[in-house]
């Protein structure tokens, strides 16, 4: 991984013509935001791209990553908690040498490689930052409540507001934001891929994400003994000494493919991307929505809560589940994701912001 210092570049230096760079801010809570990052950044061919975040890792070599400090309290560092957070903020503590540190990197990237276009995936902070260094910008849009003031000045201040799902999951108002969204279909890592083509019955896969969950290795056994005539595949987490017969404990997999496709049934959180590759290969689910900012999970779950072979059950509830039950219903449906992945998904996004960085950049040339 490359670690880029400030540096300091003329702003008057010549700009090439029909040349910008394209950066995205990538969030460094679970691995969602990331991974989703590579798979846009993959669609735009021939541009420069400039990945700034925090660990970040597993990376494409021919991308240029910005490792920036954290933003949390490190060693005996203390925030100033008798500064009162400001309404246009979500985290903006006072004190933080992380802090101080990652903002004079970013704005020294903005500098030497402007004219730049920021895809902020996701932050407030960054988005006004951005702006108020004259870099326009593109959110991307989680499902989640965000009406409150820093999510609105967010929107206001950006070119374009992008969401990586299709319209039939929105929900909320469709006002000034939402008409400002591009809504670009679903995708995941799985699309294009191919697994063996057969479910094999009463195969259920378990996908344990990296941001914190419910499904522990309590409830997996749990469940594999309520539920002994079926067969369990434990994606992303491992248990040493566990006597439950019914479970494979397959850890962390490069390619799941091949597993998830031989089952006919997933059970995970209801996080972005478990519920677009759950959608990719056209599964049963179970979704559990976990605790988040803004009520994403249980947001998105609601988006498809009503849909056939799809059953959310809420944290609180998995203790009481006859999961024998739950399972062998499931099994009787067929499974309704119908317009909620785009096989061109990526190319929607990627023109998009081909466009928007073309039409602002010449724009501004023109002069």
């Amino acid at each position: 991984m490359q670690t880029v210092r400030p540096t300091t570049v003329s702003m008057f230096t010549k700009i090439p013509d029909m040349s910008f760079t394209i950066a995205f801010y990538v969030h460094h809570h679970g691995s969602g935001h990331l991974m989703r990052c590579l798979q846009i950044a993959s669609a735009l061919k021939g541009y420069r791209i400039i990945f700034m975040g925090t660990g970040l890792q597993h990376v494409d070599p021919s991308i240029e990553v910005i490792d920036l400090p954290s933003d949390l309290p490190e060693g005996n560092e203390q925030d100033d908690i008798s500064s009162m957070l400001p309404d246009s903020f979500h985290y903006a503590p006072t004190g933080l040498k992380g802090i101080r540190d990652r903002t004079v990197i970013m704005t020294s990237v903005f500098q030497r490689s402007y004219p730049m276009l920021l895809i902020v995936d996701v932050s407030v902070e960054v988005t006004l930052l951005a702006r108020l260094c004259g870099i326009p910008t593109i959110v991307m849009r989680q499902h989640g409540i965000r009406t409150d003031l820093p999510h609105l000045l967010a929107y206001q201040s950006a070119e374009l507001l992008l969401a990586p799902f299709s319209d039939s999951l929105y929900r909320g108002a469709k006002d000034w934001a939402y008409k400002k969204t591009l809504f670009s279909g679903g995708f995941s890592r799985l699309d294009g891929l191919s697994g063996s083509g057969e479910e094999r019955r009463g195969h259920v896969g378990i996908l344990i994400g990296a941001g914190g969950t419910s499904i522990d290795i309590q409830l997996i056994e749990k469940i594999a003994v309520q539920a002994e005539g079926y067969t369990f595949h434990v994606l992303g987490c491992r248990a040493e000494h566990s006597s439950v017969a019914n479970i494979h404990w397959h850890g962390k997999v490069e390619n799941p493919l091949t597993i998830l496709s031989d089952c006919g049934l997933l059970l995970g959180n209801t996080g972005h991307n478990t519920v677009m590759e759950v959608a990719a290969l056209n599964k049963r689910f179970i979704g559990i929505p976990e605790e988040r900012s803004f009520a994403e999970q249980e947001e998105k779950a609601a988006a498809i809560a009503e849909r056939s072979g799809i059953r959310i059950i809420q944290p609180e509830d998995l203790a009481g589940q006859d999961w024998k039950n739950v399972f062998d219903e499931l099994s009787a449906e067929q499974a309704d994701w119908n317009g909620v992945i785009d096989e061109d998904a990526l190319s929607n996004i990627a023109q998009a912001i081909i466009k928007t960085g073309t039409t602002l950049f010449n724009n501004q040339l023109l002069r």
